[in-house]
Order: structure tokens, then sequence, then C-alpha cells
């Protein structure tokens, strides 16, 4: 809480749920509360909110995806007020409902991505090999019914909300 504008409302909360840390401090609230769920054992770590913010701090959280060796758990689930964000790790599968029309963007990480598949897309991801800076923006799911698998390296999927 870094940012709060009025001190007073950190009284609201519980002295044992706040984390204070310095303005000037190296990592981003993010890394801290990660850092704070992996000292407190988190063995599966879901982000809730945000996505509406500064820039910057979208760019930040999709690096805490990528990170692989830095002491604590990547997040698995991302969910905004827009999207819901699911990391594919390597070789792993991401299966999920998706009401017909809706948008699904599929970004490779750090080092890209190949042999991918997916079932349920109006695109299908077999065959493809992406390098860094290339990605999968505005499939369609087709069915109720959607996977992705992500083969050599991993992915994020991006599922737009639709409300």
């Amino acid at each position: 809480m870094d940012s709060l504008s009025d001190l007073g409302l950190i009284g609201r909360f519980p002295s044992a749920e706040v984390l204070r840390a310095r303005r000037d401090k190296d990592e981003t609230d993010t890394e801290l509360g990660l850092a704070a769920l992996a000292a407190r054992g988190a063995d599966r770590i879901v982000l809730a909110g945000g996505g509406g913010g500064r820039l910057d701090h979208l760019f930040a959280i999709r690096c805490v995806f990528e990170r692989r060796d830095w002491g604590t758990k990547r997040p698995a689930e991302w969910h905004t007020a827009g999207e819901d964000i699911y990391l594919v790790e390597e070789g792993r599968s991401l299966t999920l409902e998706a009401e017909a029309g809706t948008t699904i963007s599929v970004f490779p990480l750090a080092g890209g991505a190949s042999l991918m598949s997916s079932e349920g897309l109006a695109w299908p991801l077999a065959g493809l090999t992406w390098g860094p800076g290339d990605c999968g923006v505005s499939n369609v799911a087709q069915s109720g019914s959607l996977s992705v698998r992500s083969g050599k390296g991993e992915l994020l999927v991006v599922v737009e909300l639709n409300f």
C-alpha cells in the first residue's frame, strides 16, 4: 500500500494482513504479494484485480508469469474485470468452457513456443512456431469447450469476459 493516499484506511485491516513497503522499492506490490504468499507456503497462486491501471504495471505482471528461478511461485491465473488469463506451462494443457464467439488470445512467454495444439478455436494453433514477439490475437471460441496445449515453451491464454 505504498501508493495509498489516505493512510487512515489501513486501520480498517487487521495488522497481520497489512504489508507496508517503502515507495522507493525495487519490487512492485504484486511481486511483494507473491513473495509473501510463497513465504506462507502457497502452492497455487491466482491474481484477482488489476488490469485497468498503469501500462507499466501490466507489463510487470506479465514479467512475473515469465520468471522461473526467482524463489517465488508464479501465478497460475489472473482474473481482471474484463479478462481471465491462464498460464499454460510447457507440455501442459488448459481446458475451459467459453461461449461460442468469445475472443481468445494466446501469447508465448520468453523464448517463444512451438508444437502447440488446440481444439475449439476458429484458427488452430497446430503447426505454428512463435518466436519472441509473435502471438495469436483475437482467435475465437467455436463451442462451449476449448483446449490449448503448449507443447514446447509456455503460453498465456487470455479469455475475454462477455457480460
